[in-house]
Parts: structure tokens; sequence; C-alpha cells
């Protein structure tokens, strides 16, 4: 299986919360995982909040991003290109997606059509998962209310 994960999904590896241990399977059981390049500083963004907020203690966040950084290199790291970018415009409009948002959708798509393979794309962002079918790629976790609390 080859998953994609957005910074939404991503983050859960290094911070525990609900959806994390789904997250940790999901990579397990992938035979690649990837994302784009953006995500690097939306997770370190979310782990500088996560101390900022005090979900987690400063060096509690320090050693998720040392780990991050560490397993960075491991990820497939997909580049935003004027292709890619000139597609994130066209979803955006089309589904309401946030900018990082339709970035992480049309990176998903178009490594999903270079490869030629469907692939899974990993998001805990209910805009985004509600697109990713009527983009063409198969949205996780299957079932996404029970980890937003709500519709």
């Amino acid at each position: 299986m080859i998953v994609y994960l957005d910074a939404s999904a991503l983050v859960k590896r290094y911070i525990a919360e609900a959806g994390s241990a789904e997250v940790g399977g999901l990579i397990a059981g992938a035979d690649v995982v990837g994302t784009a390049v953006i995500t690097r500083a939306e997770v370190a963004a979310a782990l500088a909040k996560a101390a900022r907020l005090g979900t987690l203690q400063r060096n509690e966040a320090e050693a998720a991003l040392q780990v991050f950084r560490a397993e960075w290199p491991h990820l497939v790291r997909l580049q935003l290109t004027e292709v890619i970018a000139a597609q994130a415009d066209a979803l955006a409009w089309a589904h309401d997606l946030r900018g990082y948002e339709a970035v992480h959708l049309a990176t998903a798509r178009f490594w999903q059509d270079s490869l030629g393979e469907p692939l899974t794309l990993a998001t805990f962002d209910r805009q985004l998962w509600h697109a990713a079918g009527p983009a063409g790629l198969t949205a996780w976790p299957a079932d996404l209310e029970p980890h937003l609390g709500g519709p």
C-alpha cells in the first residue's frame, strides 16, 4: 500500500492523541510513505504550538521534533512544482480548501498519477478528507467523524 500523509496525520506519529495508534499502524503496514515538502514546516509548527499551548512540555516537543527530523529522510518527499501549484489552485476553488490542504490534495493526486497505482491519502482535516474521493483518491481513515468528535 502506498500512503500519502498530510501534516494532520503525520503529526500524530509524534504527539500522542486520538488517532496516533492508527497512524502508527498505517505507516507500519505501508510499502511506501510520502508527503509534500511543506509538511516539514507544518509538523514543526504543530509541535511548537503544542509546546506553546502546554499540550506538550517544551522538552517533549523538542524531543518529538528531533525524532521527526531524524525520520524525515525516510519519507518520499514530493516537491511543489508549478504544475502542482496550478492543480492546487483549481482544487482549492472546487473543494473550498485552504491553501496547504489544496497543495496536499494536488500533490497526492500528482503522485498517484505518476505512479499509476492507487494511493491512500491519510488526513484528519475534514475538508481535505471529503475532497479526496471526488479527486480520485482513497481517504483514510475510513470514518473520520469518530476522530473529530462530531459533524
